[in-house]
């Protein structure tokens, strides 16, 4: 049985590392293998894997596409399924779903209608859907856009 008491290595799997640079006699002096000139005899001489040889890069020559709208406006979603599970009668806000953990950030939220609500809830949201407002005013709450 193998234990840490009793191992040993195996014979010829450790090897002394290539000694280069350290005269004629070694075999490995003078250039240490790398040859005589050029970009790979010198330190640092390798270029970064994309390098292609002074080509025209790949990522250069196909052409861009699309387009970043930088005032696009990001909400957070939530489903009346999930406010039905968290919420008993009253009201919920962006602030209150942070804490019940529906949404990560109190930026802007908007409720969507997949589910059911059971009881009467007044709901604090940037944006609704048709169907989210008709669910929840059907239940007998109010939808309040902010």
């Amino acid at each position: 049985m193998i234990t840490l008491s009793n191992l040993k290595i195996i014979p010829g799997s450790r090897k002394n590392p290539k000694r280069v640079g350290r005269g004629h006699a070694a075999g490995q002096g003078k250039t240490c293998g790398r040859g005589q000139k050029g970009q790979k005899s010198r330190s640092g001489g390798n270029p970064h894997p994309w390098f292609e040889g002074g080509q025209m890069p790949l990522q250069r020559r196909l052409p861009k596409r699309g387009f970043t709208n930088i005032f696009r406006k990001t909400y957070e979603i939530v489903n009346l399924d999930q406010l039905a599970r968290v919420s008993a009668e009253g009201t919920m806000t962006p602030e209150a779903m942070k804490e019940k953990g529906l949404i990560h950030k109190t930026g802007a939220v908007k409720i969507l209608g997949n589910g059911e609500l059971s009881s009467a809830v007044t709901v604090h949201a940037h944006k609704f859907s048709k169907s989210a407002v008709e669910k929840i005013e059907k239940s007998g709450g109010k939808a309040v856009v902010l």
